[in-house]
């Protein structure tokens, strides 16, 4: 079971649920020192001092795990030696050691192991954790670890239990659904990774208390209607009240349904859907 659901024994245990993380393959292994860099905290302030980002601050210190995102090393044989915690982010990491003795962290995919055997290239067998072009990919499989752009890196479906599904190809295009529902147009040269990402249970976990969210860097978040009116554009009014518009943020912002992507961006032009939003006040339409 990989969620563990604690005894009601305090306030804080009621209700509450860890990961038992049963991919990982040995707890108590160290990550690999060669892949460790040291990661600084910021609080949420930008390079003059300033607070860009609310509520970020504190946490357990963390070290940066070195990813391959861009799974560039071609036509060289890997093997999956151990699957990892990652505190940086929701879904596992997997440590591949190549045959010409490198050694890199990629994505860890569902059902994928220690002793696995993982490869990258344009006439790569198409498996689990193989990483390829579009275009070498049939359709119908389901990828993760997208690029945007060919050789960049991969940018899009990087979550734990995400994957996106890849419909159509035509051209130097190919069509992928994604899993926010939006369905979009890559080139057919990016290159992407075969599977589901893994640790899905992720999404089920509950917290139970805000200690539990201190220790991962979140500083309590006061609602916009608690505030005076000089603050927030949703606070004062005589007694508890609605806000008196859609919510928003401290500047005006729409929070909820309200469009704020930025117009003539190239990406958007390869959009065929866009994703599924619910207007703020609306139901979703029952199917």
């Amino acid at each position: 079971m990989a969620i563990k659901i604690y005894k009601p024994t305090s306030a804080g245990r009621r209700k509450a649920s860890v990961n038992t993380h049963d991919e990982i393959t040995d707890k108590r292994r160290k990550p690999e020192k060669s892949l460790l860099e040291p990661l600084k905290k910021t609080g949420g302030r930008n390079h003059h001092g300033k607070i860009t980002a609310w509520q970020r601050g504190g946490g357990h210190k963390r070290r940066y795990r070195k990813i391959d995102f861009k799974r560039n090393k071609d036509d060289v044989e890997g093997k999956v030696v151990a699957i990892e915690y990652d505190p940086n982010r929701s879904c596992h990491i997997a440590l591949v050691d190549y045959a010409d003795g490198e050694r890199r962290y990629i994505l860890a995919a569902q059902g994928m192991k220690a002793g696995e055997v993982v490869e990258s290239g344009r006439q790569v067998e198409p498996k689990v954790g193989n990483c390829m072009p579009l275009k070498s990919i049939p359709v119908g499989l389901d990828v993760h670890n997208i690029e945007l752009i060919a050789g960049q890196g991969g940018k899009m479906v990087r979550a734990a239990g995400g994957s996106a599904r890849l419909i159509a190809r035509e051209g130097e295009w190919a069509t992928l659904l994604l899993p926010s529902g939006e369905m979009r147009q890559v080139r057919v040269e990016c290159r992407a990774t075969i599977g589901v990402i893994g640790n899905a249970d992720h999404q089920n976990v509950r917290l139970g208390k805000a200690g539990r969210k201190r220790h991962m860097g979140w500083r309590p978040h006061v609602r916009g209607v608690a505030m005076n009116p000089v603050a927030h554009p949703l606070g004062g009014g005589e007694g508890r009240s609605g806000g008196g518009r859609h919510p928003c943020s401290p500047w005006g912002k729409p929070a909820k349904g309200g469009r704020t992507r930025k117009k003539g961006k190239a990406s958007s032009k390869r959009i065929l859907r866009r994703r599924r939003s619910v207007r703020y006040g609306q139901l979703p339409r029952p199917k």
